[in-house]
């Protein structure tokens, strides 16, 4: 199994790039995990930001392998805590789909990327630089992998 991070976004700040590239290596072997980064759509004086987000969201329509079980990050999803993400793991583990997390542009996601989503992700309440939650992501990913390894990184 594989996970696909896509993200609209480009360009990491270096701080938040070594510690994706950190947690990233660290899930080499339990959870390998890619990263696609999309152009956020068009948006500025005289632009129309939900052309933007609807750009964004064919965007990564179209950046979805066939077949993937789709995870969307979405302030309205289902909050899970660390151990809970774990159990989530084991499942998909189970299932034996690749997975595809998805975080979407300033506006959120579009309608269409909600749909098609298998199920919806919060990370809670708070806002979080969209760039900052590729960080989170990982290193909540590599947390449910030590704990379904038993492994003693998770001390909660």
């Amino acid at each position: 199994m594989r996970a696909r991070l896509i993200a609209i976004g480009e360009r990491m700040p270096t701080w938040v790039a070594e510690g994706f590239a950190e947690y990233r290596k660290r899930l080499s072997h339990d959870l390998p995990l890619d990263l696609i980064e999309l152009k956020p759509g068009a948006r500025g004086k005289g632009r129309d930001d939900v052309r933007a987000m609807q750009d964004e969201g064919a965007a990564i329509l179209a950046a979805l392998p066939r077949g993937t079980h789709v995870i969307a990050l979405d302030g309205g999803g289902k909050m899970w805590s660390s151990e809970e993400l774990a159990e989530q793991l084991a499942k998909w583990r189970m299932a034996g789909r690749d997975l595809a997390f998805l975080i979407g542009g300033p506006d959120g996601h579009a309608s269409e990327v909600l749909a098609r989503a298998d199920q919806k992700w919060s990370l809670g309440a708070l806002t979080l630089p969209h760039m900052l939650v590729r960080l989170v992501l990982a290193e909540q990913l590599y947390r449910a992998t030590t704990l379904l390894a038993g492994h003693p990184y998770h001390r909660a």
